[in-house]
């Protein structure tokens, strides 16, 4: 059995995998994400969450591929990889594979020595960007990613703390396509890291534990931490912090973002969508690449700034 205070209920194995199947059904639907004959692809990391999705869509009959991007963390990406690849061969399904080093001649760590950044930023853009490219190239109806109630919390609560209009207009489960840019989908918007972990016992999915060794210090596991805190105290509070912001506040700052008032044109590196001659993906290659290879020792602990 377990418990779940939000829900003022325990679930067996069976029950759980049931309400589980329900919250990604809804999410789905209410938010329109995407239709039964679409092709998903599924940007997993080798963590609970994007294999708990990957395998609830497949179950569900959805096509679904996967995408791992390999971003040279040391050991944490090895292993990250490994545990992608045999979910995948074990399942039969399809995985595409990037290789940061390989294809693009750099790597998290040198990236954020590079930029003087810390290591998320250079990772969440190139991520970003070779979604994008990755689903574009592939002819996909939609990117379709693990992000699940708590993370969805913890960066509305960041937005929120900032007052960044910017990024609450586009903090939505579903983003549509437009100039460029593939539809983007959130399905475990209603389920906790609890949940989605509890699917992967029950089923039988092996998944990487360890947390990304240069994360520590980002202000998104703190935001996490307090709302957790809050939680605590009152079961269900983080689910409407975040549910009623998405049905209450996102419709009426729809519109809002920079990038839906900013004209784009086209990189004229890789050709995606921008509003500056070269796109920052292509600014953080140019950049990165030509640096010395960092090893990741050097930038743990999210000391990536120097």
């Amino acid at each position: 059995m377990i418990d779940l205070p939000r829900h003022n209920a325990n679930f067996c194995a069976e029950h759980l995998l049931q309400l589980c199947r329900r919250q990604v059904d809804k999410a789905i639907h209410d938010h329109d994400m995407f239709a039964p004959d679409d092709r998903l692809l599924v940007a997993v990391s080798g963590g609970k969450d994007s294999l708990a999705l990957w395998d609830i869509l497949v179950e569900a009959g959805y096509r679904a591929d996967g995408l791992y991007v390999g971003l040279g963390i040391g050991d944490y990406s090895d292993a990250s990889g490994d545990h992608v690849r045999a979910f995948a061969t074990e399942r039969g399904l399809h995985l595409v594979e990037v290789d940061l080093r390989e294809q693009y001649g750099y790597d998290i760590p040198t990236a954020s020595r590079a930029t003087r950044r810390v290591p998320c930023s250079a990772c969440g853009m190139s991520k970003r960007h070779l979604f994008d490219k990755a689903a574009i190239d592939g002819g996909y109806d939609a990117v379709v990613t693990g992000h699940n109630l708590d993370d969805e919390a913890a960066v509305l609560l960041g937005n929120v703390l900032r007052w960044d209009v910017d990024h609450l207009a586009r903090q939505a489960p579903v983003l549509p396509a437009r100039a460029g840019f593939p539809r983007k989908a959130k399905p475990l918007v209603r389920l906790t890291e609890r949940e989605t972990a509890a699917w992967c016992l029950i089923r039988g999915i092996d998944y990487l534990v360890e947390e990304c060794p240069i994360a520590a210090g980002n202000r998104h596991l703190h935001h996490k931490s307090v709302l957790n805190a809050i939680e605590e105290e009152s079961p269900s509070s983080k689910s409407a912090f975040y549910l009623e912001f998405v049905d209450k506040m996102a419709p009426l700052l729809a519109g809002r973002s920079a990038a839906d008032a900013g004209e784009l044109t086209t990189c004229e590196r890789c050709g995606a969508p921008t509003t500056s001659e070269v796109c920052a993906f292509c600014r953080l290659v140019a950049t990165s690449a030509a640096h010395d290879p960092v090893p990741v020792e050097l930038v743990l602990g999210g000391r990536g700034r120097r």
